[in-house]
């Protein structure tokens, strides 16, 4: 079998293509209970994610990747490159969400918040606006150029355009200020990196959005994959009942299906035409579906004017459809073993992220011994070590800090015990340790630095080492 279209050449030679032809979708425009749920959704992630860069906190941005300073602002957080630790948390919560939403729900993440959705649903909004629904994009991409053909297509461009490049300004905006990006936007004079991050990011929205649309989910997406390992007969899906629909046909509204041996499904295809990736939802579940549900909108309300039952497409289960489960039946599967063990990790590490977070020190100091001064006797006959403290203040405004020492009998600190370091700022701090000659063997001995925060609650104690030279 061979996927592509095969013609004839001369003799008996025949061209065979190796790729198989992709036919534009032109999705036709839905109303409904799901439709509106997806367009709320919509408002809602790019609410958050245009207009998070410009909410303030105290005198600063709210959130804020300051990549140049090496400091991460989330609202009253202040985070530095050590604190990577949260990071991974977040991603692990993340990870562990979908796989539990998966198993419970399916792909709904996909058809309601995925931003390649949500783009996608953007985007074709503009199309509709400047081309018409979806029989007016059909007769106008088969029309001859003309002027209102032009006109048309290079307007939706340059809406198209703007809107790609006003995310890819978003999305810089959270990594520099957004204040300050905007007014080197409007005066031309953006740094290089900002620049290419913009128009990269900008690219990417209107290429992925505009053009490549369903085939990042059928072909570029790693979830539509792996999702089958997450899947089983007790997942939510988008489902039809065949029991139900088939044999399928046309038919009057007046007419009787049981005395023309038919089913419920009236065979519109109206579900195709709806469908953002061009599946056909009555020949089972598919890996190309997205569950954005748009097929059971459009059913309902052929169902609703052929004054027949709604739900012949709907959201349920495998078991649900085979075994015939009622509503109850099918939520009672939903708390099944591996959804309960999901659940049970998710709460447990995003509970251990939160306690860190909660006992998190407002500050963090790193040791570094001197190399350019080892140990050595002074006057006095004692041995000194000297050591640098990086400390940063993980607050927003001026603290304290007192420094003191501890391991060994007669360490004494013979540098400032006491410093201040500026709101979110760090400071390298030099400390001289001295212990009498006869107080601990030739060799390295385990002592411990304790900062202690004056203005503040907040302690730290860290480990180090104290060489007496032989």
């Amino acid at each position: 079998m061979v996927a592509g279209n095969a013609r004839p050449a001369s003799g008996d030679s025949e061209f065979v293509s190796l790729y198989e032809g992709q036919k534009k979708i032109y999705p036709r425009s839905v109303t409904g209970l799901f439709s509106a749920w997806r367009w709320a959704l919509v408002f809602l992630t790019q609410l958050v994610f245009y207009g998070l860069p410009w909410l303030e906190w105290g005198q600063r941005q709210a959130v804020l990747f300051d990549l140049e300073a090496r400091r991460f602002y989330i609202l009253g957080l202040v985070l530095y490159p050590q604190d990577f630790i949260y990071l991974s948390g977040i991603l692990v919560i993340s990870a562990l969400a979908l796989f539990l939403f998966t198993a419970v729900a399916g792909r709904q993440w996909c058809g309601y918040a995925c931003p390649q959705t949500v783009y996608t649903e953007l985007f074709l909004w503009l199309e509709k606006v400047t081309e018409g629904d979806r029989s007016a994009r059909l007769r106008l991409d088969a029309s001859p150029m003309s002027l209102n053909k032009f006109a048309r297509k290079a307007g939706k461009q340059i809406l198209w355009m703007a809107l790609a490049l006003w995310t890819g300004f978003s999305f810089v905006g959270y990594f520099t200020p957004i204040r300050d990006l905007g007014s080197h936007f409007v005066m031309a004079n953006l740094g290089p990196w900002e620049t290419f991050w913009v128009f990269f990011y900008g690219v990417a929205t209107y290429g992925n959005a505009g053009f490549l649309r369903e085939q990042v989910c059928k072909y570029m997406c790693p979830y539509a994959r792996f999702q089958s390992a997450m899947f089983d007969k007790d997942t939510l899906i988008v489902t039809y009942d065949e029991a139900r629909g088939e044999p399928r046909g046309s038919r009057s509204k007046k007419a009787d299906p049981a005395a023309l041996h038919l089913g419920a499904c009236v065979d519109c295809t109206l579900c195709v035409q709806v469908c953002p990736t061009g599946i056909d939802i009555r020949k089972g579940l598919q890996y190309e579906c997205i569950s954005c549900a748009a097929c059971i909108d459009v059913c309902d309300t052929v169902m609703d004017k052929m004054s027949y039952p709604r739900g012949l497409i709907r959201y349920s289960t495998q078991n649900a459809l085979t075994q015939g489960w009622d509503r109850a039946q099918v939520l009672r599967r939903v708390f099944r073993p591996r959804v309960l063990v999901y659940g049970a990790i998710l709460l447990g590490v995003t509970a251990a992220l939160f306690a860190s977070l909660a006992l998190r020190a407002p500050f963090r100091v790193d040791i570094d011994r001197d190399r350019a001064s080892l140990a050595r006797i002074v006057s006095g006959a004692n041995i000194e070590n000297v050591y640098r403290l990086q400390v940063m203040n993980a607050t927003e405004s001026t603290q304290s800090y007192r420094i003191a020492a501890s391991g060994l009998p007669g360490l004494q600190l013979v540098s400032e015990a006491v410093f201040s370091v500026p709101a979110t700022a760090s400071r390298w701090v030099p400390v001289t340790l001295q212990l009498p000659h006869d107080a601990a063997a030739a060799g390295s001995h385990a002592m411990h630095f304790d900062v202690q925060a004056l203005n503040a609650p907040g302690r730290v104690v860290e480990k180090s080492i104290f060489l007496v030279p032989r």
